[in-house]
Formats: structure tokens, C-alpha cells, sequence
């Protein structure tokens, strides 16, 4: 008897048709899932977003109970000094993770832990952003705890009294 035969003699195997099919099943429930896949990222980004902006802002409270100050004002994307003792530097240096670069800076006579888009990554409007500051605030950029400043930049503020 013949290997992979059948007792009658036969082999038993798929045909063309039947992978094809099979195939076929598979990409149609691929174009149905991957979509709501897509769609579920976007949330976790921003979540995510929130997450390291809220540790960032507490790294700059302790380095201020610490020091008597906050870190000194930093170019876009490169670690204050005083930081690397409070956070992880490899969280601050690279794109955010919604794009952009992190960023301190002074915000009239305030500080702000943020992100500036300047060119790393996607760049996000103040629609998204909106949305980035009702989960921080009150959904007004212009104003509360989480603002424009305009330049693509958009800041927690930490006030300084």
C-alpha cells in the first residue's frame, strides 16, 4: 500500500478548490477584523499618551520639592536636566505616542510638561488634541490645566506657587 493512501487506494488530499475557499474565509474575516483592530490602537495611544504626560508631570513635581525648582526649560525632545534621575531617559527621547516630541517649557509664569509636533512622527491638530484635554481637563485648549500654547505645542501646566 502507498503512503498517505486511502484502504481503497486513493489519496486523500485537499484540493485546489477547497484551499481556495479556505483562503477566501480567511481574507473575508481579515477585512472585517483588522479594521476594529485599527480603530482600538488609537484609544490605547492616547491612554498611553496620558500616562507618560501624568509621570512626566510628577517627575518635575518631585525634581521642584527636591531642588527648589522645576527642570530648567529643555529644547524640544531632549531630556531636562535633573530628569534622568527620575524618569526612564529612554521614555522622554523619541516620538511621543501620538507623534511629536516631549517637551518643557516655561508657560508665563507657570511650567508646562508637554509635546511639541514638530516634524517626528504625526502631527495632530487641536481637534485631537481636544480630545487629548478631556481626558486632562475641560476640552478648552485655550485655557485650564492642559493648553495650546500655538506652534504645534500643547502643555500640562504646573503651576508654580
Amino acid at each position: 500500500m502507498a503512503r498517505n493512501a486511502s484502504p481503497s487506494g486513493l489519496r486523500s488530499a485537499f484540493t485546489l478548490v477547497e484551499i481556495l475557499i479556505v483562503v477566501v474565509i480567511l481574507g473575508i474575516l481579515a477585512a472585517v477584523v483588522i479594521p476594529s483592530f485599527a480603530n482600538a490602537t488609537e484609544p490605547t495611544r492616547q491612554a498611553a499618551f496620558v500616562t507618560n504626560m501624568q509621570d512626566f508631570a510628577e517627575a518635575a513635581q518631585l525634581h521642584r520639592i527636591r531642588n527648589g525648582s522645576f527642570p530648567p526649560d529643555s529644547n524640544s525632545g531632549e531630556l531636562p536636566d535633573g530628569f534622568e534621575d527620575l524618569i526612564d531617559p529612554r521614555d522622554w527621547i523619541g516620538p511621543t505616542p501620538i507623534g511629536g516630541v516631549w517637551d518643557t517649557e516655561d508657560v508665563g509664569d507657570d511650567y508646562g510638561v508637554g509635546i511639541h509636533f514638530n516634524g517626528t512622527g504625526e502631527t495632530r491638530d487641536d481637534e485631537y488634541m481636544t480630545q487629548i484635554d478631556e481626558i486632562f481637563d475641560d476640552g478648552d485648549l485655550a485655557a485650564g490645566l492642559f493648553q495650546s500654547t500655538g506652534g504645534g505645542r500643547y502643555y500640562l501646566i504646573l503651576i508654580r506657587n
